[in-house]
C-alpha cells in the first residue's frame, strides 16, 4: 500500500518551472518566461495535483503570444480571475492591515471583502485565522468574551477542513468580530503592566501572598496575613496584592462598552468596598 499525500503549492511551482525547462518531456522549445506569481496560482489552483497543474500550464502556453505566459491565458485556463499579490510583499501587508483596521472599524462588509480577496490571492487560511485570534483579544477584548472563542473555533474549522469548506468558518468569525463591541483595555493594560515589569524595580513579593511549603519559610513570616477569599461574605479579601508601592495602579481600565461595563461597574464596587474597610475601625473585621 502507498499513501499518497497532496503536493504542496511550493512543491508544484518547481514542477511547473522545470517542465517550462525540460526541451525533451515539457515545453523547452517554447522558451517561454513565466512569472513566479503566475506559476504559483496555478499551483494553489491545482489543489495538489501535478497533473491538473500540467494542464493548465500547457493550455495557456498554447494561447500565450510570444516568449512570455501571459495573465490572460492563465485565466482562460483555470476559467477563473487570477489575483496577484505577493504573500511576503508590500501588497500582503496593505490587504491584512485594510482587514484588520475595517474589523477595528466595525465595518463588516469591508472585512468580509478584504478577507475573501485574500483567501482569492492564495493566502494561507490558517495566516487569517491567527490574525483573527489575535484582533480578538487585541481590539476586542473582554466587551465580548465570546469573541475569542469564535476566533479559535474558526481556526479549528479552517484547520480540520481546509479550503474551500473552512472559508465560511473564517467568514463567520470575521464578521462576528467585526459587529462585536471593541475595546482596547486588555492591550493597554499589558503594555502598562509591561512597562512596570521592564523599569526593572522587582519589588518582593508581600508576605502574605508567599508560598510556605516549609516549616522555616512559615517561620519567616510566609503567608502571615493571608485571608482566603471565599471565606468571606463578598468573596473579597482585606489585602493588598500588589508589592508595596503599586497599590494604587491601575493597568486595567475596561472601556465600558458592551460586557466591559459590567466589568466596570463591578471594579467600582469593589473599590468602594476596600475604602470603606479602608475608612473602619481596624478591628472591623471582613464582612
Amino acid at each position: 500500500v502507498y499513501m499518497l499525500r497532496a503536493l504542496t503549492p511550493e512543491e508544484i511551482a518547481v514542477l511547473l518551472r522545470r517542465a517550462l525547462r525540460d526541451r525533451e518531456h515539457g515545453l523547452g522549445d517554447l522558451a517561454l518566461e513565466a512569472s513566479d506569481e503566475l506559476l504559483e496560482q496555478i499551483a494553489i489552483y491545482a489543489g495538489g495535483d501535478a497533473r491538473a497543474a500540467y494542464n493548465i500550464l500547457d493550455l495557456a502556453a498554447a494561447a500565450s503570444d510570444g516568449h512570455e505566459l501571459s495573465r490572460q491565458a492563465v485565466e482562460d485556463a483555470m476559467q477563473r480571475k487570477v489575483l496577484l499579490y505577493d504573500k511576503s510583499g508590500e501588497e500582503h501587508y496593505n490587504l491584512i492591515s485594510a482587514l484588520h483596521k475595517s474589523l477595528r472599524n466595525s465595518d463588516p462588509q469591508a472585512a468580509a471583502y478584504w478577507l475573501v480577496r485574500m483567501l482569492e490571492g492564495g493566502e494561507d487560511p490558517l495566516y487569517l485565522a491567527r490574525r483573527l485570534v489575535r484582533f480578538a483579544s487585541e481590539d476586542v477584548g473582554l466587551a465580548d468574551p465570546q469573541a475569542l472563542p469564535q476566533a479559535l473555533a474558526a481556526r479549528d474549522a479552517v484547520h480540520f477542513l481546509g479550503l474551500p469548506e473552512g472559508r465560511l468558518a473564517l467568514l463567520q468569525a470575521t464578521v462576528y468580530l467585526a459587529l462585536a463591541p471593541k475595546s482596547n483595555a486588555l492591550y493597554r493594560a499589558g503594555a502598562l503592566a509591561e512597562a512596570e515589569v521592564k523599569r526593572g524595580a522587582s519589588p518582593p513579593v508581600p508576605m502574605h501572598l508567599r508560598n510556605a511549603p516549609t516549616r522555616l519559610m512559615k517561620d519567616l513570616g510566609a503567608g502571615d496575613g493571608y485571608v482566603y477569599a471565599h471565606d468571606t461574605r463578598e468573596g473579597i479579601a482585606r489585602m493588598d496584592c500588589l508589592p508595596a508601592g503599586l497599590g494604587a495602579t491601575v493597568f486595567y481600565d475596561p472601556r465600558g462598552r458592551g460586557f466591559e461595563q459590567e466589568l466596570k461597574d463591578r471594579m467600582e464596587k469593589i473599590r468602594r468596598w476596600h475604602q470603606r474597610r479602608r475608612e473602619a475601625p481596624a478591628d472591623g473585621g471582613d464582612e
